[in-house]
């Protein structure tokens, strides 16, 4: 055996910010799965095969952004560019794991909005609303099973969990609030249970299980000193902080001008913003707040399109909270808010005005609280509240799957019974149930596989 069958290829001493720029453009056409999918593919390429972060780093990262609210997968890709190119290289990672996704939801929403009443059209939805209800009911038992271990073992979690599902579900109580009590439970609890809530925090159920780092070496390793750019420093701290307030300070007196307070895209920007900053427990967790706002305050869109949004950001790249895009376009749509001679322009503008402001709290939380928080961590002060709002979560994804369930069951189609209930869309959302849960099936076959059945069933005028 010669020498050069046993050597490993080093890596390169360092990454170009122009090949890191492509990775990242890559990432955002190929970052489908939810969260636990984008991380697997992140680890697989960063990792495993380009070698530019060790295995050790990678998670350390992974940890820290699960601690924060908002989208862990891209704010994970954020701080993996922040640590190879500093600032810019963080905007640029964390920007173009959305920018494809916010281009294509914007394509597929006006297809949504000016043909959505086309019959084939109807019947793919049909089809795709029981699946995202699995989907839903998959989130629930992923969350909970990683949360709520034995409620001998964790009783205040359990009880947590049961009483979040109950505020939202019966007592209509707002999501703010909700976690705001978990988390002042969680404060409690940490100084008095302690063993309660020391079973981790964060957003829960990434379900990303890294594979043993190989051998050769990284770029970024374990011993790799902290670069000088990500140590804490107070001055550069009011830099981020100065620089954040003022894009979000100009766009937003920008609107206010231009529409006033109440306008329809002001208020859109102040509510996103408020959703970006509750984003604990990933997407499932802050769409009650969103479905409470858009739909019953605000009244930008039904609770079906809601539905039909939700199968949208499930079927396209990116983090699933861009469903955002698609609440946004149908609510500029249909509040024509840039008059009635311009539907595709107002709607296109609400929508990317509204991924602006859910995910600048996102690179803020990385550029600036990225030390803050990497030092508390492991402080059990610290992380029992986000436990606490993890618990919390469950309940309240589960109350998300009472609705979806609850309106499926309701629909009006050929295949309601007399008395009133859709046995054939609750058949469907029990097959995608079992197949997500049982078998283990992806979410893209199951959202596909359910189109195909709803289409099947509109041309057979079952639906």
């Amino acid at each position: 055996m010669t020498a050069a069958t046993v050597t490993r290829a080093e890596p390169p001493r360092s990454v170009a910010f122009g090949e890191a720029l492509k990775f990242w453009l890559k990432l955002g056409f190929i970052s489908f799965g939810g969260p636990a999918g984008q991380i697997a593919i992140m680890h697989r390429e960063l990792v495993e095969q380009k070698r530019w972060i060790s295995e050790r780093r990678f998670l350390h990262a992974l940890n820290y952004c699960m601690l924060l609210p908002g989208p862990e997968a891209q704010q994970l890709a954020t701080y993996i560019g922040w640590l190879m190119h500093r600032s810019w290289g963080g905007i640029v990672a964390g920007g173009l794991f959305v920018l494809p996704s916010l281009f294509i939801l914007i394509g597929l929403s006006w297809v949504y909005a000016a043909f959505g009443q086309v019959s084939w059209i109807a019947g793919i939805f049909y089809g795709i609303k029981p699946a995202v209800a699995a989907i839903v009911l998959q989130a629930v038992w992923r969350i909970g099973s990683r949360t709520l271990k034995s409620p001998r073992r964790v009783p205040w979690l359990w009880a947590i969990a049961v009483l979040s599902f109950i505020a939202i579900a019966f007592l209509k109580i707002p999501f703010p609030w909700v976690v705001l009590s978990a988390g002042l439970i969680g404060v409690w609890g940490g100084n008095h249970v302690p063993g309660q809530f020391a079973t981790g925090g964060g957003h829960g159920g990434s379900g990303a299980e890294p594979l043993a780092a190989p051998a050769n070496g990284y770029i970024i390793d374990d011993t790799s000193p902290t670069p000088s750019h990500a140590l804490f420093s107070k001055r550069r701290l009011a830099a981020v902080a100065l620089w954040g307030s003022l894009l979000w300070l100009v766009p937003m007196g920008v609107l206010i001008v231009l529409q006033g307070w109440h306008g329809a895209l002001t208020q859109m920007s102040w509510f996103f913003t408020k959703a970006a900053l509750l984003t604990f427990g990933g997407a499932y967790a802050v769409l009650p707040y969103v479905y409470q706002g858009a739909v019953e305050q605000f009244h930008w869109l039904t609770g079906p399109q809601m539905i039909d949004g939700l199968a949208l950001g499930e079927t396209t790249p990116g983090p699933l909270i861009m469903v955002v895009t698609f609440v946004a376009f149908v609510g500029g749509w249909t509040r024509q808010v840039l008059g009635p001679d311009a539907p595709f322009a107002g709607a296109a503008l609400a929508a990317m005005l509204v991924t602006w402001f859910t995910f600048l709290p996102s690179f803020l939380f990385i550029l600036a609280g990225g030390p803050l928080v990497e030092s508390t961590h492991g402080n059990l002060k610290f992380t029992a509240p986000l436990t606490a709002i993890t618990a919390a979560v469950v309940g309240v994804i589960a109350s998300l799957a009472l609705f979806f369930l609850v309106h499926i069951a309701r629909g009006q189609s050929a295949s309601t019974a007399a008395w009133g209930v859709d046995g054939v869309a609750l058949g469907l959302a029990g097959a995608a149930a079992v197949a997500l849960l049982r078998f283990k099936a992806g979410v893209i076959p199951v959202i596909a596989g359910c189109a195909l059945c709803g289409l099947t069933l509109r041309l057979a005028g079952w639906a």
